[in-house]
């Protein structure tokens, strides 16, 4: 009950401001609300609502898929569906608050990539190798709690790494690829971690339900690893997938502005026909290009 309350007044949120810009005049891609709505909420709907949330009490290997959709599908898709973007646009005073709070030294610190992608790699371990998993199967209120824990490193990984939404401090594309690269690694030292575990996590439990049907104990478990291991690696395609896109967005935009910083330097003058001949040198197109200048400065001469 508490994740379905989450999702309609997520949804019901976004589709009211998206709602609001459509009516003003402005345009709301469709493609951003089907990745919030149906992506993002989606999955959260099939990771807690379908039979996965059924059964992620009674099987390890459903708990570790519901893991890893929690901790990167919902927050990818959620991300990709720009809330901060629509939020500015359809509540301007909201909005500037935001970029107040985005402006902060804090923001700056919390959101370095390096330490984004150690708490979303660290999360899971701590999750899987402390009591932490136990008390989440014996009290629904942990449970709640962690489903919310776990989507909340993912959020703020994806959301400073893809730069779709204002960001405190836009890194590099080459810094996002290689932090991307290395949370994936994690992904697989998890999987491998659960896999050559030789202790049950949660054995106790899961020998008490005494489960009739499906794999063992130790099986599942097994299992369970694997999932965590291959599914968390898939889910890294298409997060790769939206950072080459974003990048090239990002260089086509960068390129339109710099030939309209060209033109702009070199206006054209009506009646003066081409320059024939041998005549005085111009000055390469780079040399007047404020963010190139210093690099070539003592290269001429």
């Amino acid at each position: 009950m508490p994740v379905l309350c989450v999702v309609l007044a997520l949804g019901a949120a976004y589709l009211t401001g998206a709602r609001r810009l459509r009516q003003s005049g402005e345009a709301w891609p469709w493609r951003r609300a089907a990745a919030f709505c149906g992506g993002g909420l989606g999955a959260l709907v099939l990771a807690t609502m379908s039979f996965l949330g059924v059964y992620d009490q009674v099987l390890f290997s459903v708990r570790a898929a519901q893991t890893v959709l929690l901790l990167l599908v919902v927050p990818l898709f959620l991300t990709l569906g720009r809330p901060l973007t629509l939020l500015g646009a359809a509540v301007p005073r909201a909005g500037r608050r935001v970029e107040r709070v985005l402006a902060s030294r804090a923001a700056r610190i919390l959101t370095f990539p390096a330490l984004t992608a150690f708490v979303l790699v660290v999360m899971p371990f701590l999750l899987y190798f402390t009591p932490w998993y136990e008390a989440g199967l014996s009290s629904a209120v942990v449970g709640d709690l962690t489903r919310f824990t776990l989507t909340l490193p993912g959020l703020v990984f994806f959301w400073t790494l893809l730069r779709v939404d204002p960001v405190p401090k836009a890194y590099p594309y080459v810094v996002s690829l290689w932090v991307s690269g290395v949370e994936v690694i994690g992904d697989a030292v998890l999987g491998l971690a659960v896999l050559a575990d030789p202790n049950l996590i949660a054995g106790a439990y899961y020998h008490a339900l005494a489960r009739p049907w499906g794999p063992s104990v130790r099986a599942d478990q097994v299992i369970g690893g694997g999932v965590l291991w291959i599914l968390g690696d898939i889910v890294g395609v298409p997060f790769f997938a939206a950072q080459l896109i974003q990048m090239m967005r990002e260089d086509e935009q960068e390129a339109v502005l710099v030939d309209a910083e060209l033109d702009a330097l070199t206006p054209p003058v009506a009646g003066r026909p081409p320059a024939q001949g041998p005549g005085p040198a111009q000055q390469p197109w780079w040399q007047s290009d404020p963010r190139f200048t210093g690099r070539f400065r003592g290269s001429s001469g």
